[in-house]
């Protein structure tokens, strides 16, 4: 059965509460047939029609209760479907007794089915669903190696090599050369093919077959590489790696002999030839795994490989940060921009002022023609020429139409050109 939520009742109480509701009924109607078994003959007409009715409900009630009994065996049907057939048979247990003009007792069972779980026992339920399930998790991981998620990739793999090993048409043999040629000591030296003893030892060893060698070379399972002393490695290619894999998870679609494997290739390309000595060149041939079929399998990863793969990024990560270097201090983060300001006016609080002086802004001089020597004020004092400005004098505000006072100082004309322009005093 499913978790019970909240607010439903326990299975053992569906039950219970069936079983009691269907007795009443069945007591119900024992009591309304008794009843027509002591009538006279004016009433047993009306005795006869409670009797079955009340016999209708009892049937009723005893067929919900059959089937909750039956349902709690069920570990795929949910706990409501108890609480549905504790219900109805409840139901009908009243209804026999209304009938049966007998006590309606059955109408208290329903508050038992009504009863909610408290907190604290929902929350037991649920720390009990997920110790069991920690338990099935640890039990399964020590038993396979992987997480649950590897677990489902291989569930996968499965199912992919049971429609593609059967039609590779292979034996054990090939899959023997394939697993010699994924130690890297498979070699092919003289027309022959051979396992080394020894890894770079390209001399000797044990002989591997072949004819199935060469196979699945021309399909694309190996790939031959040059070594020492005139010798070739031969190397596992991708489609090479996931064959292998393949194979090894759905070991009964390989072929028990040569002979069965090659008439099951006759069989897949007879029809695809006219000619008898094309089907049996075609069949000679290993066929190759499709592009879709190395895309799709995906390789499951152990824990131990996981452990080992994230112990080895954490290396290099460290290695690429510089690692750690004996007293030098880590340095601080960079302040924001907010601080950028606060640090602007602190530099420049602590610049030192320099105090204005008496500068003369000098303007463009202009030609020696129109050059005229500086005038005298009615006042007596000499004001400056045009080319000469006291930049320490400070400016007037607004329009001034009258005649220039001791000490003023001339400003330059707007729009007028720099120097010889004609001037007016504001």
């Amino acid at each position: 059965m499913t978790e019970t939520q909240a607010g439903e009742p326990t299975p053992q109480t569906c039950l219970r509460v069936a079983r009691e509701a269907a007795e009443l009924a069945v007591a119900a109607a024992d009591e309304a047939m008794n009843a027509v078994c002591r009538s006279r003959s004016g009433n047993a007409a009306r005795l006869e029609q409670v009797m079955h009715a009340a016999h209708r409900e009892a049937t009723e009630a005893e067929g919900y209760a059959a089937r909750a009994q039956q349902w709690a065996a069920d570990p795929q049907m949910p706990d409501s479907a108890l609480n549905y057939c504790a219900r109805g048979a409840v139901d009908h247990a009243v209804r026999a007794q209304a009938a049966a003009g007998v006590e309606v007792t059955a109408a208290a069972l329903r508050t038992a089915l009504e009863r909610k779980l408290t907190p604290q026992e929902h929350a037991e339920r649920e720390s009990q669903r997920r110790r069991e399930e920690a338990e099935r998790e640890a039990a399964e991981r020590a038993a396979t190696g992987m997480d649950s998620d590897n677990r489902h990739l291989v569930a996968m793999n499965v199912y992919l090599a049971e429609g593609i090993v059967p039609a590779l048409g292979w034996t054990a043999g090939h899959v023997r050369v394939l697993e010699a040629a994924e130690t890297g000591r498979l070699y092919w030296l003289n027309g022959q093919a051979r396992k080394a003893a020894e890894h770079g030892v390209w001399s000797g060893g044990r002989r591997i077959s072949r004819e199935r060698t060469q196979d699945l070379r021309a399909a694309g399972f190996l790939v031959a590489v040059d070594a020492a002393d005139g010798a070739s490695v031969l190397a596992l290619t991708p489609m090479g790696q996931v064959a292998l894999e393949l194979a090894r998870l759905y070991p009964a679609g390989l072929h028990e002999s040569d002979k069965a494997a090659y008439e099951a290739r006759y069989a897949r390309v007879a029809k695809r030839h006219k000619r008898m000595d094309d089907k049996k060149a075609a069949a000679r041939r290993l066929p190759a795994l499709g592009g879709g079929t190395v895309r799709r399998y995906r390789r499951p990863v152990t824990l131990v490989e996981q452990e080992a793969r994230a112990a080895r990024e954490a290396v290099e990560q460290w290695e690429d940060e510089g690692g750690y270097c004996p007293g030098v201090e880590t340095p601080r983060p960079t302040t924001g921009a907010h601080t950028a300001p606060a640090r602007a006016v602190a530099v420049t609080a602590n610049l030192p002022v320099e105090e204005p002086r008496d500068q003369v802004l000098r303007w463009p001089l202009a030609p020696a023609a129109d050059r005229k020597p500086q005038a005298q004020n009615t006042a007596g004092v000499i004001s400056p020429g045009r080319d000469e400005v006291t930049s320490a004098q400070p400016r007037s505000r607004g329009r001034q139409r009258t005649r220039v006072t001791a000490g003023a100082t001339p400003r330059r004309p707007r729009g007028a050109s720099a120097g010889w322009g004609q001037e007016t005093l504001f």
